[in-house]
């Protein structure tokens, strides 16, 4: 329904009575009531629908604009009400209508203060907004786009062409997906409402650098990346990651909060990444959810650890022992039992690709006959 429709553009909850539930019509009622109190009980009988409705208007007007309001703190409606108009002067996003329904020209519009007319379409890309419903899940042009019901009443940024669409809220892009938009698409955008489009919110992946992708994880711990299936981690089937795909390293992360879940050695070679669909410049690094992030190493012959590619020496004193490292941003601690622990500087940026120690090696024996 179109009354619906507007109600889901513009970030507004339709509530229906539930059947067999009048408990939840009690705001209706409460209307009600005043409407019969205060103008009907005491109404002679109208002599034709045009008075009813203009005595229904006046009263409107006056519920409207100087009847007091206990809820308000006796203040009238009007004086609490923020219009569409109020509402672009400050910033924020005017009520959205539909091509059918156009705002009504204001008094002066002969002076040409009236509503803006449509920019017509040359073939660039195009921004407009769009307001995240309570569901979380945005449908437009034809397409729906998951971003979560925390998002709800936010106000989402579109940038799209007919290559990729970015989504962006406050500046900061929340995700970009393949466009299915044709040019005539486009065109309808910009004649209900949408702008010409400014530069992209991300730039080309210049290479060698990182690159990031959305992927749902299988039920079986894997995602697909440029024609192969890369083993994410069998707790995250089902769910929805981003992926940041850099020289040696998949990093896979909640893409809300950029929470790091699981680190892999990454199969693909620089070439590959540039053909993942979905694959935009990387944003910041993701971080675990706490920190420092406690790993285990097994000391070589030598007496020599790896962590996050730096090399520890500890001596050969600890030679094939299992010691502890808590892994911080800009140090690591080294605990070697009882109270002897070592804190070093971190030298390095690179992912922590594991956390339990490599099994010793077994000693290969040679058979002679």
């Amino acid at each position: 329904m179109l009354f619906d429709r507007i109600c889901r553009d513009n970030g507004i909850v339709h509530r229906l009575t539930a059947p067999r539930h009048p408990t939840t019509t009690g705001k209706i009622e409460r209307f009600h009531g005043s409407l019969r109190r205060e103008l009907l009980d005491g109404a002679v009988p109208f002599t034709d629908l045009a008075a009813a409705q203009a005595a229904v208007d006046a009263w409107r007007e006056t519920y409207n604009t100087t009847r007091p309001h206990q809820a308000w703190g006796m203040a009238s409606l009007a004086e609490r009400f923020t219009s569409a108009k109020d509402s672009a002067a400050e910033g924020l996003l005017p009520l959205r209508l539909p091509v059918a329904l156009t705002s009504v020209p204001s008094a002066d519009a002969s002076q040409g203060s009236g509503p803006a007319r449509a920019q017509p379409y040359d073939g660039d890309p195009v921004e407009f907004e769009r307001v995240v419903p309570p569901s979380g899940n945005m449908e437009v042009t034809g397409r729906q786009f998951w971003l979560g019901p925390r998002r709800a009443g936010q106000v989402i940024t579109f940038w799209a062409d007919t290559d990729v669409i970015h989504l962006t809220a406050a500046g900061l892009r929340i995700k970009s997906v393949r466009s299915h938009l044709s040019t005539a698409d486009l065109g309808k955008l910009m004649a209900t409402g949408a702008r010409p489009g400014g530069p992209p919110p991300l730039p080309k992946a210049q290479p060698g650098a990182a690159v990031e992708v959305e992927r749902v994880v299988s039920k079986d711990g894997q995602v697909h990346l440029a024609g192969r299936y890369v083993i994410a981690a069998e707790i995250l089937g089902g769910r929805r990651v981003g992926v940041r795909i850099e020289e040696n390293t998949l990093m896979f992360f909640d893409p809300h909060t950029r929470e790091l879940l699981r680190t892999r050695p990454s199969p693909l070679t620089w070439d590959q990444a540039c053909t993942i669909r979905g694959a935009s410049p990387a944003g910041p690094p993701p971080r675990p959810s706490a920190e420092p992030v406690t790993v285990q190493r097994r000391a070589s012959n030598t007496g020599v650890i790896m962590v996050v590619g730096q090399k520890i020496a500890l001596g050969r004193i600890h030679a094939g022992r299992v010691v502890t490292v808590h892994v911080a941003e800009h140090t690591m601690t080294i605990d070697l039992g009882g109270d002897d622990t070592r804190t070093i500087r971190r030298t390095t940026t690179q992912a922590i690709r594991s956390i339990k120690a490599h099994r010793p090696r077994k000693a290969r024996t040679t058979h002679v006959s």
